[in-house]
């Protein structure tokens, strides 16, 4: 018996259109089950970088180098909060100008090598807020005689900083802080160091996020 090819026909667009339908179900279903697309660029990064719950972090306070002295710092976060570890040295810097209190004209106040121990809490994007301690050892120069004596300090203080990315692994953070310590004092011929109880300083520190999740 022969199909009449009208059937035959009739029954091939059929198919077609069973056919078409499957396709459209499963097109479609793949577009709703699709995330919108983000965009993502240099400066503007996807995650953003505040969102990161893990990071490895090395940094400098790079004004140091610029008076033979010089900084480091790694530093680890968990979500919100992160701990960093130091050491500088000022080189030639004059500490003793960012003293609040009881500055002396009289006498230099230099960083030697001392480390430091920071706690930070990002309370919003990347706006850090942290409490430190830091164990300095500074050489005090009487200006008159040039002599040199070292006078041992534990500064403790708060500080707040930014952290400002170019791109998804560098950093420029600049911040304040304010370090608060114990009366301590030196004697030196016909003078005695008093050293201040109170800082106040601007840093800068560059760095590098070595390692992150999101």
């Amino acid at each position: 018996m022969t199909i009449p090819i009208w059937m035959k026909t009739k029954d091939t667009v059929h198919n077609m259109k069973k056919i078409f339908i499957l396709i459209f179900c499963i097109f479609s279903l793949q577009i709703i089950g699709q995330k919108e697309p983000t965009s993502t660029t240099f400066f503007k990064p996807y995650p953003e970088n505040f969102t990161v719950k893990h990071a490895l972090e090395v940094e400098s306070l790079v004004p140091m180098f610029f008076t033979g002295g010089y900084h480091f710092a790694v530093g680890y976060r968990f979500k919100r909060f992160r701990i960093r570890a130091s050491v500088i040295n000022g080189g030639t810097y004059n500490a003793e100008r960012a003293g609040v209190n009881n500055s002396s004209n009289s006498f230099k106040r230099y960083y030697t090598t001392s480390p430091g121990l920071f706690l930070g809490y990002n309370i919003w994007r990347n706006l850090e807020l942290y409490t430190y301690l830091e164990f300095h050892t500074f050489a005090i120069t009487q200006r008159s005689t040039q002599v040199v004596k070292n006078l041992k300090s534990i500064d403790s203080g708060l500080g707040i900083s930014y952290q400002i990315f170019v791109g998804r692994y560098f950093y420029i953070q600049p911040g304040l802080h304010f370090y608060v310590r114990a009366k301590n004092s030196l004697a030196f011929l016909g003078e005695t160091y008093h050293i201040p109880t109170k800082d106040f300083s601007v840093v800068l520190r560059l760095g590098v996020r070595l390692w992150r999740k999101y």
